[in-house]
């Protein structure tokens, strides 16, 4: 299984720079979708990831049922801080309940702004939750380890 690789999408640090994410406070609404077990099949994602269009298209994210709405779950925001000389933001943790599911990883993308894609995580193989709750826990916010980072 090859074609998920964890990264910022390149488009997203250029729409950065046009001032067309905000992270403050809600500003802007963000969502994690989850990948199915075999996504990138058909596709590559990762840096060159534009928009949530690109893993629909692929048909690579999960079916709608089993605890899981296509889409995914809207984040909750941290507001952007610095730690250091390393500009962070971060997300709380999220949890799809009464899942029976098994995802390879997610796409978090902007949902306010067009769909666009903001980056890619490869849960690094595949996860199954059968009846329970699946939970994406987010790393500390933190120069060394926010989930976005810019150093």
């Amino acid at each position: 299984m090859a074609g998920l690789t964890s990264a910022l999408c390149s488009t997203f640090k250029k729409e950065l720079l046009e001032g067309d994410h905000d992270f403050n406070n809600g500003a802007d609404a963000f969502k994690l979708a989850l990948f199915k077990a075999n996504a990138s099949i058909t596709g590559t994602h990762g840096a060159a990831t534009t928009n949530y269009s690109d893993m629909t298209g692929n048909s690579d994210e999960l079916a709608d049922g089993n605890g899981y709405s296509t889409g995914g779950n809207t984040l909750t925001n941290v507001d952007p801080s610095v730690s250091g000389t390393t500009a962070i933001t971060d997300f709380a943790d999220t949890s799809f309940t009464s899942a029976t599911f098994t995802t390879r990883g997610c796409l978090i993308y902007n949902s306010n702004d067009s769909n666009s894609a903001v980056m890619v995580i490869d849960f690094g193989g595949d996860y199954t939750v059968t009846g329970g709750t699946f939970t994406i826990a987010f790393p500390a916010a933190d120069a060394s380890n926010a989930i976005i980072r810019i150093a």
